[in-house]
């Protein structure tokens, strides 16, 4: 009886993220996630969703978070941190503990809307995306937070992809310096990839390295955040660590890859299975959000998340003076 209250939902929105992952194969700029979300927002503000359609699309927005996290996970290595030198993972690893706790601070202080802030802070620090969809299950209610954030973060991921480049090249940085600015700052493995590889393929290289090394703190993130947005709630330490089955599962998967030598098509193919699980749920939290409510927090977010981009900028540009 289940499955068949949930089949219709869980078809259309089906059909939506396979239109967003044939179009990400020609608008190359836009990641499926990314169209996945934008599509799922235009049906549901051009159209009235059928009534019977509900459940599946919730469904769909709350596990398919939380299946592709499990997926995702295969493609974090806590080995590339040990491929730095102490200098570089000093400065990425305190910028990212930084950043999460500027964002706890500048949410309460911006009045940024529900866990808006806090998911885009998230997803800045980190590694974009797949940072947000790891983090919203358990701190966000509001699935219309999640395609705020994811918005916002896409967005400013794509610009700086386009701008750092041309900061580097008038600035005339090393490669060692232009690989931790990109590597450090960018919101996703894409976006270090775009802009560092257009650079030469030194600084692509090593750019990758250090995003792969951030995207590595996710787990330690993640606990981290959780205790930063939940200290005053009177739990116990050991609550902290009282996560829900598909985060034990994430940090299970990430720490098994780091230890044991997976084959390198397993974990492409697990990667292509978590980026199609996020598409199918972005859609599904697209289909919820109203334009009314996007504009709202949009405004604040967009403002939020740049603020929070120019103060990693910062942060990295500190670390590489005084590496200097």
């Amino acid at each position: 009886m289940m499955v068949k209250s949930i089949r219709s939902g869980l078809l259309f929105t089906t059909i939506i993220a396979t239109i967003a992952l044939v179009f990400a194969n020609y608008f190359t700029f836009l990641n499926s996630i990314l169209l996945g979300l934008l599509l799922g927002i235009l049906v549901g503000n051009l159209f009235t969703i059928r009534t019977d359609y509900q459940a599946g699309i919730v469904y769909a927005s709350t596990k398919g978070l939380e299946f592709s996290i499990l997926f995702l996970a295969f493609g974090i290595n806590y080995s590339h941190m040990g491929k730095l030198g102490w200098e570089s993972f000093l400065i990425v690893g305190l910028a990212v503990f930084i950043m999460l706790l500027a964002t706890v601070f500048l949410a309460k202080k911006m009045n940024c809307p529900g866990s808006v802030g806090w998911l885009v802070g998230f997803g800045t620090a980190i590694c974009g995306s797949s940072a947000i969809a790891a983090l919203a299950p358990s701190i966000s209610k509001n699935k219309e937070d999640v395609g705020v954030a994811m918005a916002v973060v896409n967005l400013y991921g794509v610009l700086g992809m386009l701008f750092l480049p041309l900061v580097i090249t008038a600035f005339s940085f090393s490669a060692l310096e232009s690989s931790l600015l990109l590597g450090g700052t960018l919101h996703s493995v894409g976006n270090v990839a775009g802009a560092a590889f257009g650079l030469t393929p030194e600084i692509g290289e090593q750019a990758l390295t250090i995003k792969l090394a951030r995207v590595a703190l996710l787990s330690p993130g993640l606990i981290f955040f959780n205790y930063l947005t939940q200290r005053n709630t009177g739990k116990s330490w050991k609550q902290y660590f009282q996560l829900p089955w598909y985060l034990w599962g994430f940090l299970f998967i990430t720490f098994f890859v780091s230890l044991v030598e997976v084959p390198k098509d397993f974990i492409d193919f697990a990667s292509l299975v978590g980026r199609i699980l996020l598409t199918f749920a972005m859609a599904a939290i697209g289909l919820k959000v109203s334009f009314k409510s996007l504009i709202q927090s949009g405004k604040r977010g967009l403002v939020f998340g740049l603020l929070l981009f120019v103060v990693q900028i910062l942060l990295i540009g500190l670390g590489i003076f005084f590496i200097n």
